[in-house]
């Protein structure tokens, strides 16, 4: 399981998530940050100092969620 970023950060991109990561598996890219759901080790580190509520787990997605996986994985993917 992984830890994904959705819409509050679209916009806001603070960042804290970044720097408390243990294996740097946060990028930014053109709109918010994404995690790689590959490398994530699902530390729960990220959520916690997210200030905007932006980080949920894999596993507790909505389906209109479900999209900000899909987008992950295709940014890591295009890398």
């Amino acid at each position: 399981m992984a830890f994904v970023i959705l819409d509050p950060c679209q916009g806001e991109k603070a960042g804290e998530c970044v720097s408390v990561c243990p294996v740097d598996c946060i990028e930014e890219g053109p709109d918010q940050f994404y995690i790689d759901p590959e490398i994530c080790i699902d530390c729960g580190a990220c959520k916690a100092v997210c200030p905007v509520s932006a980080i949920e787990e894999e596993y507790d997605l909505t389906p209109d969620q479900e999209v900000f996986l899909e987008r992950a994985e295709k940014f890591f993917e295009d890398r």
